[in-house]
């Protein structure tokens, strides 16, 4: 509230007495009637948020307030000229692709994620735990290392061979 308090305008009395011709003035641009309402009040938020400094327009609201108005109107114009509304027919709302995986792409990951399982089973419990380690939990060389207390290059050996091991398993696929 300090905001309101600093201006020396009683915005409620403005509202009252230039709401209703502001909307017009939007109208008249060839706004609809619920959207010259929301970018009355707009205007109305807007100089609430950011009042007029010692500029002339501080001496005359109505013309501050109108102007603020014809702003958002043109924005609101242009913005609507940027969206342009398609309306599509089922048959063409049919044709746009679906972006879900297809039927034959599930299967194939399925196999993939399979393969992957199996592969990751067949290594040597300190392989797959570096591997694991390192690629679902996201730790750096370094940490698997001293995790499984090993050197650096011992670690990258091993899920190095992880990679090699999965690799080979899913050639075939």
């Amino acid at each position: 509230m300090p905001l309101v308090r600093a201006m020396s305008w009683d915005l409620h009395k403005l509202f009252v007495r230039h709401a209703r011709d502001i909307a017009a003035a939007l109208r008249r641009r060839g706004l609809t009637e619920e959207t010259a309402a929301d970018l009355t009040q707009d205007t109305f938020v807007r100089v609430l948020d950011s009042p007029p400094g010692k500029a002339a327009s501080a001496h005359n609201p109505a013309a501050y307030l109108f102007r603020v108005a014809r702003n958002l109107g043109v924005d609101h114009i242009r913005r609507e000229r940027i969206l342009t509304r398609v309306d599509l027919s089922p048959e063409d709302l049919a044709a746009i692709a679906d972006a879900s995986p297809s039927p034959e792409r599930i299967v194939y990951d399925r196999q993939r994620l399979g393969l992957t399982r199996a592969a990751l089973a067949e290594l040597p419990q300190r392989t797959r735990a570096a591997f694991e380690m390192h690629r679902i939990d996201e730790m750096t060389i370094a940490e698997v290392a001293a995790e499984l207390d090993l050197s650096v290059s011992r670690t990258w050996a091993l899920i190095r061979d992880g990679y090699e091991h999965i690799d080979a398993r899913l050639a075939g696929l």
